[in-house]
């Protein structure tokens, strides 16, 4: 019933961004878990799945926005944030949004779980050579840098 909410709300935000074009500034996170599982999230409003993240707020920092969305997604606090994967712009879906992806790791990957049931409708740990079906292109491009051992930046 709450996930036809936020597939509306999804729909009208990217009219919204088709018609208003506005920056915006993102963040997300390649989370490992002990066994080199990738986390992984699907929402209600959009076909898929994603590195778990969000927006940075005004006045928040990248790195503090990273952490309240791994909390506020999957339910997951005690995070290390290992390095950078890399910043990249995304011009998709009429965006003009800058992203940042972290890498993450985690100790105890039971903690992981759909925290907000109005906005994830699953999460869940993923080898990262089996990646779920509907894996979104550019979720894939983040992994493939990483297990190259490579440092993203241009396109999202």
């Amino acid at each position: 019933m709450v996930a036809w909410r936020y597939r509306a709300a999804g729909r009208a935000m990217r009219l919204y961004a088709r018609i208003v074009r506005p920056r915006t500034f993102g963040v997300r996170a390649l989370v490992l878990d002990p066994a080199g599982r990738v986390a992984l999230v699907r929402h209600h409003y959009i076909d898929g799945w994603y590195l778990p993240g969000g927006g940075v707020d005004r006045g928040e920092s990248a790195d503090a926005a990273i952490r309240r969305e791994l909390i506020e997604e999957v339910g997951l606090r005690a995070v290390t944030i290992a390095g950078l994967l890399g910043v990249y712009h995304n011009r998709g879906e009429a965006k003009d949004d800058h992203v940042v992806v972290y890498r993450c790791v985690v100790d105890d990957p039971a903690a992981l779980r759909a925290a907000d049931r109005r906005e994830i409708a699953e999460a869940g740990w993923f080898s990262l050579d089996a990646l779920p079906d509907g894996t979104s292109p550019a979720t894939r491009r983040r992994i493939d840098e990483h297990r190259a051992g490579a440092h993203g930046i241009g396109r999202w």
